[in-house]
């Protein structure tokens, strides 16, 4: 129950819509409500802060567009999942997921062997003609699309593409392949149309894209990837120390 934490009188002069997303969110923010967990229907939420239905639905658009909500049909209004990647520890998709407590999924785009590109060749340290495994994907957590993703392996890692099903790294852990040491770069951008489509954001969206160039036991370049992860539902963080 959360009507204790709400005025019935907003005070200030913003919408009443927006002064009812912000508190909801400030709610998201202090852990009142977990991933996966419903929040107070629109009618109960009308209800509890004196409102009308319209307005408590307005509140909820709010957080449904900045990705903080999922709104499935039928069943109600659900707190997105989030996940907190530490960016010194090397893992998997999937690896990420089950540790914050997730269920992942994939929904395959593409799965085919393709001539390298300028940038595989030099990532990958593969000669020109060289072909490559290439990997596209939308990876989900809880059915919520979390990042897309694009992965070039050397054939001489991966020869069938089909034989991914599930875990990319599970898999190269089998073939004794599996990275162990891997080159991250991060930055910020705006999606584009069709970023922004596989993603199910808007437009111009702030996205983090992240290249990791993954190697394995023998310091042989197995991996480049290329990610795309919705900013609203990822935390990436580091621990850092001063130098004595």
């Amino acid at each position: 129950m959360i009507t204790a934490n709400y005025p019935r009188q907003f005070r200030d002069t913003t919408p009443l819509y927006m002064q009812v997303a912000r508190k909801l969110m400030q709610d998201l923010r202090d852990g009142r409500y977990q991933a996966d967990q419903a929040l107070p229907a629109e009618r109960l939420l009308s209800e509890q802060l004196d409102i009308s239905r319209v307005t408590a639905r307005k509140a909820i658009d709010q957080l449904v567009e900045q990705g903080l909500v999922v709104r499935k049909r039928g069943s109600g209004n659900y707190v997105a999942p989030r996940i907190e990647q530490p960016l010194a520890q090397l893992s998997g998709f999937s690896e990420q997921l089950q540790q914050s407590g997730y269920r992942a999924g994939s929904t395959w785009l593409r799965r085919a062997m393709s001539s390298a590109s300028g940038d595989e060749q030099q990532a990958l340290g593969l000669a020109p003609g060289a072909r490559v495994a290439r990997l596209e994907r939308l990876r989900l957590a809880d059915d919520v699309v979390m990042a897309y993703e694009v992965t070039a392996l050397p054939s001489t890692v991966l020869s069938r593409p089909d034989a991914v099903g599930g875990s990319l790294y599970e898999y190269l852990s089998r073939k004794g392949r599996q990275p162990v040491r891997a080159l991250q770069k991060i930055r910020a951008m705006n999606a584009c149309a069709d970023i922004a489509a596989r993603l199910e954001v808007p437009v111009g969206r702030a996205v983090l894209f992240v290249t990791r160039t993954g190697f394995d036991a023998a310091g042989v370049a197995v991996e480049l990837t290329h990610s795309w992860c919705r900013s609203d539902h990822y935390d990436l963080v580091a621990e850092m120390h001063r130098a004595a």
